[in-house]
């Protein structure tokens, strides 16, 4: 099934307007800090709104250019590019060409991982892995050279896996490139590394694959102990088959026109676009890690065209154009809802992932605001996912006052009887200058019980908090920003990713470095949300697979979801303070625990009979809240 969302024409209309589009309920855009922040590399302006920066940390040494530490500019200005040469432009060469010189992003942080009181940070030019035992007083741990471009990081266990995507990596990780346009010692891929000495790391396999590997998700197979797996999105140019047998990057011979000249020519059977490559990872013996299946998740599942989704180009007048679809940018598994939700060019799609090396598409959509479809993040419970357009490619102001407010933006769609359905945009509110790239990027959420919160970077734009429990109104509720890296130019920077992990949320800034934040109170987000949030910890995170969060039955939880339902008027304040009354004795520990128990039961009681007459998510949080009680009674003895 494919759902189409008209838009209307006019696209330049005040937010307020515009079905869907919020804007921030804190402030407007005339009165917001974060505009006309003053430009610095070291010393930009800041502004910040119930977060706090407790750490910054630069780029260590090899991970940035001595000659221009902040990055090169993007001079002259390129007009902006068509929807198939966005972002992560796929040419398709007739002959093999020699790779192009190095660019100014050589050395931008990008994605990264958690493990334990580690973090691994990717960047093009290898990855750097931090100790944050003590988030506030985070330190380097190591570094480890390794040029390929993109670096997205994923771990698990005793490995780690990286993306490489660049046309000059190697095999053996040097910094000379690679000249030959076909050469044997030419990596492009997923690169696997034994981290069992974190300052040590080891390459231990390396996965070719035909488009390199621009993302990759861990996929963790609930029935499977011996291997994990790996979704790889590779979206740059086929590599040729004389370099790696089996890449299939023509159009068909047998066609009697080329595919450049007529765009309906049949398309090759064995392309090696209109896929995603699965790798199997044997965690005994990853040297024998490979590609396992290459399933065509974009076919018409009437006809079988391999080429079944969006084909490329606007939806009408006034509307975005989009690149076909042939690949995704980025797959999030939910491998405990046996999901998987794919970012794909023109199209988000939704996986059943219930056979990991056979994922199957169950349902797709289109957006004729989107440009190009790049990330995606379920909530929680499964039911719904917000999708990211990195309109642009990311390398562009995208967040000025005169960009349209859903465009660049995250589209959110309830998940429904196994179908998506569109509810809203959320765009960042503040407007961003013509010296700042900005637009939808990663983010992951904030595990506060009772609601659906999302981290997320905007690159220069910053990072934005926000609240889509609402799916057609979603809210920012606190945000941290930065002034332009140059004043006059546009250096690319910010934040490639913001991401939660046990307790604070950690900033890959793509210029500067390593950014650790704290999340302060405020008539948004109360401290026991804080601290409930605290308590969902993981010993590993890997924000493309995600895990399900659930909180122990503690008064600090029930306070949060009290806190949530005061806040939406959902509780007499009677039936208030008589749950927090019986909290308070349970944590004074004064009191025969008999009678507490049967206090606790019966207020339980009492909130599942007021759930009965709410509305929405006043209904569903007084039913968590009676759960929480019903728990706490049952551990008092």
């Amino acid at each position: 099934m494919t759902l189409q969302i008209a838009r209307p024409v006019v696209l330049l209309l005040c937010a307020s307007l515009l079905g869907g589009v919020s804007v921030s309920s804190a402030q407007s855009q005339q009165s917001d800090d974060r505009v006309g922040l003053a430009a610095g590399f070291r010393d930009a302006g800041v502004a910040a709104r119930n977060i706090e920066l407790v750490r910054t940390l630069a780029k260590p040494d090899g991970f940035f250019d001595p000659e221009a530490p902040a990055g090169r500019p993007r001079r002259p200005p390129v007009p902006d590019p068509p929807a198939d040469a966005a972002a992560d432009a796929e040419a398709q060469p007739a002959a093999p060409q020699p790779p192009a010189p190095g660019s100014g992003l050589s050395y931008t942080n990008t994605d990264f991982a958690f493990q334990g009181d580690h973090l691994f940070l990717g960047n093009y030019h290898g990855f750097n892995v931090y100790s944050i035992e003590d988030p506030t007083r985070a330190e380097l741990a190591a570094s480890i050279v390794c040029p390929g471009g993109q670096g997205d990081v994923s771990v698990y266990g005793n490995l780690l896996f990286m993306s490489v995507q660049d046309t000059r990596a190697r095999l053996d990780c040097g910094v000379q490139g690679v000249a030959e346009p076909v050469s044997p010692e030419r990596f492009r891929g997923v690169r696997i590394f034994d981290i069992s000495d974190l300052r040590a790391p080891q390459q231990v396999a390396a996965v070719q694959t035909c488009r390199g590997s621009h993302t990759h998700t861990l996929i963790v197979d609930p029935d499977d102990d011996a291997n994990v797996f790996l979704y790889n999105s590779g979206t740059s140019s086929v590599r040729p088959g004389q370099e790696l047998a089996g890449c299939v990057g023509a159009p068909d011979p047998d066609a009697e026109e080329s595919a450049e000249e007529d765009p309906d020519a049949p398309v090759d059977p064995n392309t090696s676009l209109f896929s995603i490559d699965v790798i199997q990872v044997p965690l005994a013996e990853p040297e024998r890690s490979r590609i396992v299946s290459s399933p065509r998740v974009f076919a018409n599942l009437e006809t079988g065209d391999i080429s079944g989704l969006w084909p490329g180009g606007d939806h009408g007048q006034g509307t975005q154009s989009s690149r076909e679809t042939r690949q995704c940018h980025d797959i999030t598994a939910y491998p405990e809802m046996g999901l998987a939700a794919g970012a794909c060019s023109g199209n988000g799609i939704l996986l059943d992932i219930s056979d990991p090396v056979n994922p199957v598409r169950i349902d797709h959509v289109v957006d004729d605001a989107f440009a190009f479809w790049h990330s995606a993040t379920f909530n929680n419970d499964g039911t719904k996912i917000v999708f990211t357009d990195e309109w642009g490619g990311g390398s562009r102001p995208r967040c000025r006052a005169s960009d349209p407010k859903t465009w660049g933006a995250n589209a959110i769609f309830d998940i429904v009887d196994g179908k998506m359905r569109f509810k809203g945009y959320y765009k960042l509110p503040a407007p961003q200058t013509e010296q700042e790239n900005c637009v939808a990027h990663n983010g992951s959420l904030i595990p506060v019980p009772g609601r659906d919160i999302m981290v997320q970077g905007w690159y220069q734009g910053g990072l934005s908090i926000y609240d889509f429990s609402d799916s057609a109104h979603a809210v920012e509720i606190a945000y941290f920003d930065r002034g332009p890296v140059d004043a006059n130019d546009l250096i690319s920077g910010g934040y490639w990713s913001a991401y939660w992990y046990n307790g604070h949320v950690y900033g890959a800034e793509i210029a500067r470095g390593l950014d650790v934040f704290r999340l302060l109170p405020s008539e948004h987000l109360s401290q026991n949300e804080i601290d409930a949030a605290a308590l969902a910890t993981a010993n590993e995170v890997n924000v493309q697979h995600q895990q399900q969060v659930s909180w122990p039955d503690v008064p600090v939880v029930a306070r949060a979801y009290m806190d949530q339902l005061e806040r939406g008027h959902g509780i007499g304040m009677d039936r208030l303070t008589a749950v927090g009354d019986a909290l308070d004795r349970v944590e004074s520990g004064v009191g025969e625990s008999t009678a507490m128990k049967a206090d606790l039961d019966q207020l339980a009681a009492d909130l599942q009979a007021d759930s009965e007459e709410a509305f929405a998510l006043n209904q569903s949080r007084l039913v968590l809240l009676a759960g929480t009680l019903s728990g706490i009674a049952a551990e008092l003895r």
